[in-house]
C-alpha cells in the first residue's frame, strides 16, 4: 500500500552589500534540520541578484541535503545495518589538499 508524507520546507533568502544568505529549514515531524548557503559577487562582476539567490539557496539545500544523508546514516546504525562506506566525494573549488 502507498504511503504519501509531506515534509514543509521554507527557504529564507537575504541579500545586502552583494553577499546573499539563504536558510533552508525543514520539519520532518521527528526532526527539524536547518541548511545555510552563501553567495557573494565578486567586485568585477555585474550585480544580477537572482543568480547569487540561486547560488546561496543551492548551497543551502546542498547543506540540508548532507545533514539528512548524515541523519539518516545514523538511524541506520540504530538499527543495526551499517551505513554505506564514505565514497571519496567530488570537490569543487580551492582546497587546502595538496595536489
Amino acid at each position: 500500500m502507498a504511503k504519501t508524507t509531506e515534509w514543509p520546507v521554507r527557504l529564507i533568502l537575504v541579500e545586502e552589500d552583494g553577499t546573499t544568505r539563504a536558510r533552508v529549514e525543514l520539519d520532518t515531524g521527528n526532526q527539524e534540520l536547518t541548511g545555510h548557503g552563501r553567495a557573494r559577487c565578486s567586485p568585477g562582476d555585474q550585480d544580477v541578484p537572482v543568480i547569487g539567490d540561486e547560488l546561496a539557496a543551492g548551497r543551502a539545500m546542498k547543506d540540508l541535503a548532507g545533514q539528512l544523508i548524515r541523519l539518516a546514516d545514523h538511524d541506520l546504525a540504530g538499527v543495526g545495518a551499517a551505513p554505506p562506506g564514505h565514497e571519496r566525494r567530488t570537490v569543487y573549488g580551492w582546497t587546502n589538499e595538496p595536489a
